[in-house]
């Protein structure tokens, strides 16, 4: 049995309504997805499974999603082993200890190329910086996330499919991984 991370890109089904975590797990377990848990009301699911690609339980959670919700997300599935290394792989972990909202990573469906970079950096005015780890890019914001310029320029258009998480649900996760 494998352990595997869902990461839905937003749970905002519409205005005031938002995806109750019981139906999430409810969902995944109809799907075959075994000892379904949620890091608390954000999106992300823990779940168990036979041997397969993570890839593979992408767009049947998609569908099942809209199916159940009414509304498609994007999701991204990583195997726990793989999450580990992400975490792992943190550029900013010293900064991440300091302050875990100041740094996120950008969870990418297909990896990014170092080449993305140039393309952030002149919106990087508040003293951002920038990583690409194995296709996924890590953020360093000086300030609040909300207030830079540079998250207005990571866009699905620019970037592909992707979805952030900051480095408290990152470690989060983690835990849930380990229990």
């Amino acid at each position: 049995m494998n352990s595997y991370v869902a990461l839905l890109y937003s749970i905002v089904l519409g205005a005031g309504r938002r995806v109750v975590m019981a139906d999430l797990r409810e969902m995944a377990e109809g799907l075959g997805c075994r000892s379904p848990r949620t890091w608390v009301a954000t999106g992300n699911l823990v779940f168990e499974a036979g041997q397969t690609s993570s890839r593979d339980f992408e767009s049947p959670l998609e569908t099942a999603f809209a199916k159940t919700f009414g509304r498609h997300v994007d999701i991204i599935v990583r195997s726990g082993a793989d999450w580990r290394k992400l975490a792992a792989s943190n550029p900013f972990r010293r900064e991440g200890e300091e302050d875990a909202t100041r740094v996120h990573v950008r969870v990418m469906r297909d990896p990014l190329t170092e080449a993305t970079l140039a393309g952030l950096e002149r919106y990087c005015v508040a003293g951002e910086r920038l990583a690409i780890v194995d296709g996924d890019l890590w953020v360093h914001f000086t300030g609040k996330a909300s207030e830079s310029k540079l998250l207005g320029a990571m866009t699905t258009k620019r970037l592909g499919i992707g979805t952030f998480r900051n480095w408290n649900t990152v470690t989060g996760l983690v835990e849930m991984l380990r229990s």
